[in-house]
């Protein structure tokens, strides 16, 4: 009870934030009535100018590093703050001033367990970048090599895995006002910004990541990846080799070098596509400032706290329904939902194709320069509410993965025809992954895996018919009784809390 008497606090001081914002818009997606809230804002007497979410965001800023990174997060959930704040909430940059050059040497020292002297011939003690979680730091190594070294903040583990805490609970307070939400998954995605957190704050993991990425594009040149110096890399420090090249979003520098725009596009689009489809792992913070270019037009990536992951069963949806969309076939975009599992047999597949119909054919009407796949896949997951379809936090991330892609690629060279360059790439990976010979490797695949498991699906289906036939399925009375009690008691103090935090709020704004 404590602990909710805290968060009810820490909710009430978040609130003073948004209205000094003009930002209590997420209040109303908590439950509180429109009115309620609108009352809030005039008592807080602040009006600002400013889109929603750009207000939303400023007050993001002002909350701290792990409010931007949870903000950064909740852009790619445009069904859970609305596709305008989404777009807002995707233009917060998570940059803060570097800490003290002599605490970064102190970790680096300690994770490492060696003199820094050791370690580097020359350490800059100037960061070349800082962000919410670490910073980095220029260095050269005892044979000459140049490398960037990535240094956790101190304290920055307890600090998130607070706020952390109080983003699960104000999820779960979410549900319960809220039912839509559990559709949405509101808890989920905290889960999985735990996760991702969770990953950003063990550096070896992110290590581990830019060293599978790299295997990955093995043979492939035009799009590079840092090798990591694991004798230097530990849970608190990443080393890594130095990236040289000319910012992906310095056009002026890129032509000026005589780069070559389309080229550069082309690399970029081969190397997310092959990442996406062929590999089901892929970089998901392709943002100007993670990328570079070399002399021969080829990409280098930094920092890779952020990726992500598709299944099989993701990776032949997407691409069947990026397929079926750019011929028009609309049934078939229909169908790949139902197959995959992701709307229920109850919905009407000549239904949800006709919605896909309005979505298509609007954008097919239209020029091919001004077609996104990424605004596809958003106004598509927009309408998936209506059938019941459950979120997909993967295929959300790719598709923001997918609109910032797009993005680099325009600036770069605005007048480029992405589906030209794009759809001979989607066409080579649908006849891979959904050709005869692949449908072939799966089904032994899935033969092979059934067959394992097999005889423990039959022991397992005998002894419980074996317990059904002796003693019945039912459940014992003390059973039900205690399930029943259970379930209240979980309840009540949901319900005590979402009353308190209801009232102190507007208890608070009167006074």
């Amino acid at each position: 009870m404590l602990e909710t008497v805290r968060n009810i606090r820490r909710l009430i001081s978040l609130a003073r934030v948004l209205a000094r914002h003009d930002a209590l818009y997420p209040l109303e997606r908590l439950g509180l009535p429109r009115r309620a809230v609108r009352a809030l804002g005039h008592l807080a007497h602040r009006r600002k100018s400013g889109r929603p979410g750009e207000r939303l965001a400023a007050a993001l800023q002002e909350m701290g590093p792990s409010f931007v990174k949870f903000g950064q997060s909740l852009s790619i959930r445009p069904d859970l703050v609305g596709e305008d704040i989404a777009e807002d909430l995707g233009r917060l940059r998570d940059r803060l001033p570097p800490f003290p050059a002599r605490q970064a040497r102190a970790t680096v020292e300690a994770a490492l367990g060696q003199p820094i002297g050791d370690l580097f011939e020359r350490f800059d003690d100037r960061a070349a970048a800082a962000a919410s979680i670490a910073q980095v730091h220029r260095a050269t190594t005892g044979d000459g090599r140049e490398v960037m070294v990535k240094v956790l903040r101190p304290g920055i583990e307890d600090r998130f895995r607070r706020d952390i805490e109080f983003f699960a609970w104000a999820a779960a307070l979410l549900e319960r006002l809220q039912p839509d939400f559990r559709r949405l998954r509101a808890r989920e995605v905290v889960e999985t910004f735990a996760a991702a957190v969770a990953v950003e704050m063990d550096l070896r993991l992110e290590a581990a990541a830019a060293s599978e990425l790299a295997e990955n594009l093995t043979g492939d040149p035009t799009f590079q990846v840092p090798e990591v110096d694991w004798d230097r890399t530990g849970r608190r420090v990443l080393t890594a080799a130095r990236f040289e090249g000319i910012p992906i979003d310095d056009r002026a520098a890129l032509l000026a070098a005589g780069r070559d725009p389309e080229a550069i596009i082309a690399n970029l689009l081969r190397a997310f596509f092959n990442q996406v489809f062929r590999d089901g792992f892929f970089h998901a913070d392709l943002h100007p400032g993670n990328l570079f270019v070399d002399e021969d037009n080829h990409l280098r990536a930094v920092d890779f706290g952020i990726m992500g992951r598709l299944d099989k069963r993701d990776r032949r949806y997407v691409a069947e329904l990026l397929l079926a969309f750019l011929v028009g076939d609309y049934r078939r975009a229909a169908e790949v939902h139902f197959e995959a599992g992701y709307v229920p047999r109850s919905q009407s597949v000549e239904t949800f194709a006709q919605a896909c119909r309005s979505i298509g054919e609007p954008l097919l009407g239209r020029d091919a320069h001004f077609l996104s796949a990424g605004r596809l896949l958003a106004q598509l997951f927009q309408i998936t509410r209506t059938f019941a379809m459950q979120t997909q936090p993967q295929l959300l991330l790719l598709q923001k993965t997918l609109v910032v892609v797009e993005g680099v690629a325009r600036r770069l060279a605005p007048d480029a025809n992405l589906w030209r360059t794009a759809e001979p790439l989607l066409a080579e990976h649908v006849r891979e992954r959904l050709g005869a010979e692949a449908r072939l490797r799966e089904g032994l695949d899935e033969t092979r895996d059934m067959a394992r498991r097999l005889p423990r699906l039959v022991e397992t289906a005998a002894a419980a018919a074996a317990m059904a036939a002796d003693q019945g399925l039912r459940l014992h009375p003390e059973s039900a009784r205690a399930i029943a009690a259970e379930q209240a008691r979980r309840r009540r103090p949901w319900q005590i809390a979402a009353a308190v935090s209801i009232a102190a709020l507007l208890l608070l704004w009167a006074l």
